[in-house]
């Protein structure tokens, strides 16, 4: 069974007003240990420790990235979600502030970039882009044994993703404006010149050719803006799948990690197998990005087989059958069909977001998000994705 871990970026909110808070610069000196410095955080790029979690900037003061260590299962990595998001929360008391898993504010407010050199080198040369970026996403890493294995996985996933955005969608507003959307962070983010979905790459030299002219094209600053949907990790020996909006409840972000699991699991085996990866056209996974963006669940998806319409449900859980063999072998069919069933039944966080807007506005939306984001949490341990591995 290969170990995943997860990656996962919050909003720092006013509890009361729903309003960002730029909070980060305060919360993250307050979990280094006291041989660590705040400025030495800034400068290195590196994640900080408190209780075993791991945290770290991100491109704006008013969000803040919680990483697990690498699990073997959904409870392990459940609790290390829940973990995460209560020392998060703890630091943003601390400082007047909360921890939303939403994927985009619904409050409307200016941001503040994150004082590094390199935010600042991104903001001189994305302007607007750059200043209007926060969202929040959830990014899921699993262990693959060669980077070989890792483009033949990311090759032969590229065409379901999409539906992980619509199983994922958490965020219908944007800056106070509803946005007619299900995953509006899906819209915001693929601004970047680096992101969305990629060609069959083939090989690994053809992958790192590829990667190779987009960064000498001068277009993006370094490796770090290669955006797609799903990527070589630089870091780890993993594949990092970043498609999905940040869940508003931890186990669906949890359940999602689970489906990612097995999609790279599924796609090693066809590999080896010599099943070669779907030709679907890069435009049509855009296509289907932009649909599972726009309907979520409420709607039509692109079946992923035809890449024709299709009732939501039935494409969400025409996925699980695929990967049904390996969940199976690995305990984890019944979760899973429990938890699609659930999402199905209750909504995503997009659409659990509607429901307070009814009764109270954005301010509502935002106070209730903050509930669901720490419900369930417990202490715990974690560490860092660098010890990724098979178990």
């Amino acid at each position: 069974m290969r170990t995943f871990g997860v990656e996962e970026e919050l909003l720092i909110v006013d509890p009361e007003s729903g309003m960002l808070l730029a909070l980060a610069d305060l919360m993250l000196p307050s979990l280094v240990p006291p041989n660590q410095a705040a400025a030495r955080v800034l400068a290195g790029q590196q994640p900080v420790h408190e209780g075993g979690a791991d945290f770290s900037y991100e491109l704006k003061l008013e969000q803040i990235e919680t990483q697990t260590r690498p699990c073997l299962d959904y409870p392990e990595l459940l609790r290390q979600l829940r973990q995460g998001r209560a020392l998060a929360d703890r630091a943003a008391r601390a400082h007047g502030g909360r921890v939303a898993a939403l994927a985009t504010s619904p409050q409307g407010a200016a941001t503040h970039l994150t004082p590094k050199q390199r935010y600042m080198t991104m903001q001189e040369r994305f302007g607007l882009t750059v200043r209007n970026q926060l969202t929040c996403g959830l990014h899921v890493h699993t262990f693959v044994e060669t980077p070989e294995e890792g483009v033949a996985v990311m090759d032969r996933i590229r065409d379901k993703l999409a539906v992980l955005i619509a199983l994922s969608a958490n965020s219908p507003y944007w800056n106070g404006a509803e946005t007619g959307f299900e995953s509006y962070r899906t819209q915001a983010w693929n601004r970047w010149p680096g992101s969305g979905p990629t060609m069959i790459f083939g090989s690994l030299p053809i992958y790192r050719r590829v990667v190779t002219r987009l960064v000498e094209s001068g277009v993006l600053l370094d490796e770090g803006m290669i955006y797609f949907d799903a990527r070589l990790c630089r870091q780890h020996p993993t594949v990092e799948v970043r498609v999905a909006d940040v869940c508003l409840r931890s186990e669906d972000a949890a359940l999602i990690a689970v489906i990612v699991r097995a999609l790279v699991e599924s796609a090693s085996r066809e590999w080896n197998d010599g099943v070669d990866p779907a030709p679907v056209p890069t435009l049509l996974l855009r296509m289907a990005a932009w649909q599972a963006s726009n309907c979520g669940l409420r709607g039509e998806l692109l079946d992923f087989g035809t890449f024709t319409p299709a009732p939501a449900a039935e494409v969400v859980r025409a996925l699980v059958d695929f990967v049904a063999p390996v969940l199976e072998e690995q305990g984890e069919l019944e979760l899973v069909r429990e938890g699609v069933d659930r999402i199905l039944a209750e909504g995503t966080g997009s659409q659990l977001q509607r429901g307070p807007f009814r009764d109270g506005g954005l301010a509502a939306v935002v106070e209730r998000a903050v509930e669901v984001t720490t419900q369930g949490t417990a202490a715990g341990e974690g560490s860092s994705l660098g010890r990724a591995r098979r178990g």
